[in-house]
């Protein structure tokens, strides 16, 4: 690798942390659904204190990015890593906005499953960046970012037999209206997993080019 600068490293795990405490609260707040309107509210707010502590961390790297005259990483590298691991947590985020938006007022087994498999991909995400700086322990991050990515394939089978459920059978409007709305939530939720599966890939990238 290029000479390193551990406040890179440093920073980038903070910030892969900050995403990694934000689904760790969006599954709490799923999983308060239907049960405390007060532990919603907190939980929500939460997840938005994460985000703003995450876009500080950004904030920093890129700062630092444009000041250094030598980074551990290609800079393209850095700034592609810290922009992904910055829409997984705006992608937290927006699930959590969502359940005001669209009055989501409880939770179900797929839903909670979505949240659960979010926290396993950004554990393991936090995971690969903080090995990431360490050349013997390529193939341990690789195989991180592996599982994250079956995560998230498993996931998509979890969306689909979700929205099935809502479509299985007709009701009256507000049954169907309740059913875009779960099926927007989900989407959401399915979009955490995305955002968590392009960090791991561009990981997989500078593991790649920095061999």
């Amino acid at each position: 690798m290029l000479p390193k600068r551990t406040e890179f490293f440093e920073l980038l795990a903070a910030h892969s942390e900050r995403v990694l405490a934000g689904a760790n609260a969006m599954l709490r707040l799923v999983t308060s659904l239907g049960v405390s309107k007060q532990d919603v509210a907190a939980l929500i707010e939460e997840i938005n204190m994460n985000e703003a502590s995450a876009e500080q961390i950004k904030a920093a790297l890129l700062t630092m990015l444009h000041k250094s005259f030598v980074t551990p990483l290609n800079r393209d590298q850095v700034y592609a890593l810290t922009m992904d691991i910055d829409n997984v947590m705006d992608a937290v985020q927006d699930v959590a906005q969502a359940v005001s938006i669209y009055n989501i007022s409880e939770s179900n087994t797929e839903s909670h499953e979505l949240a659960s498999m979010t926290v396993d991909a950004c554990m393991r995400l936090t995971r690969a960046i903080v090995s990431l700086k360490e050349r013997e322990r390529s193939q341990e991050t690789v195989n991180l970012c592996v599982e994250i990515e079956r995560i998230e394939e498993k996931a998509v089978a979890v969306i689909y037999r979700a929205i099935k459920s809502l479509f299985a059978t007709e009701g009256d409007e507000a049954a169907a209206l309740r059913a875009m709305r779960m099926r927007q939530f989900y989407a959401l939720q399915e979009k955490v997993l995305r955002a968590s599966k392009k960090s791991a890939q561009t990981v997989e990238e500078i593991l790649l080019q920095n061999a």
